[in-house]
């Protein structure tokens, strides 16, 4: 247990991001946080014809966020809003409930990498029967001394909160 602390702490981007490839899916759910990548990155799957649509989830930016997405070339006929969320198990809660009333099984998750590993155990964990996908965005990467900069303090957050997480609400990150 100790190697595997010490590896995902030296290695965070082999640890925290999770790639599932190329997928398609019923629809591209961007998470809100970020430095606007998220969107960035879900336009660029939508325009690769992954998904004919996209779920933008999260109170804070939402706005902004479809913004990029329409600015990107997404019609806004194919962005639907959720407007309630605060956090990553909010994302999963509230965006799974628009997705059972839509009937949509297969679902592709947009989030930085180095939340993609927490977004995606969270939404399985809230709707194990639904496929998720995670497709992060890597245009925010950490530098080898990424313990000295912006993105350093959101990876080791990102590891509180994945304890946080699996204690709170029993989310296992693996």
């Amino acid at each position: 247990m100790a190697l595997l602390v010490v590896a995902a702490w030296l290695f965070p981007r082999h640890f925290l991001c999770v790639d599932s490839g190329p997928v398609t899916a019923d629809v591209i759910v961007v998470l809100g946080g970020g430095s606007h990548e998220r969107p960035e990155r879900a336009a660029e799957l939508y325009k690769e014809r992954v998904a004919p649509r996209i779920i933008v989830s999260g109170l804070g930016d939402y706005e902004i966020n479809r913004r990029i997405l329409v600015l990107a070339g997404v019609p806004a006929s194919a962005i639907e809003l959720e407007t309630k969320s605060r956090t990553t198990q909010e994302n999963a809660r509230f965006t799974i409930k628009l997705l059972r009333e839509q009937k949509l099984q297969k679902v592709i998750l947009v989030t930085s990498w180095y939340h993609s590993r927490r977004a995606l155990a969270c939404f399985r964990y809230y709707s194990p029967a639904m496929k998720f996908y995670s497709r992060p965005s890597y245009f925010a990467s950490a530098r080898a001394d990424w313990s000295h900069n912006r993105i350093g303090s959101r990876i080791r957050l990102e590891y509180a909160k994945l304890l946080g997480y699996w204690i709170r609400y029993g989310v296992c990150p693996f």
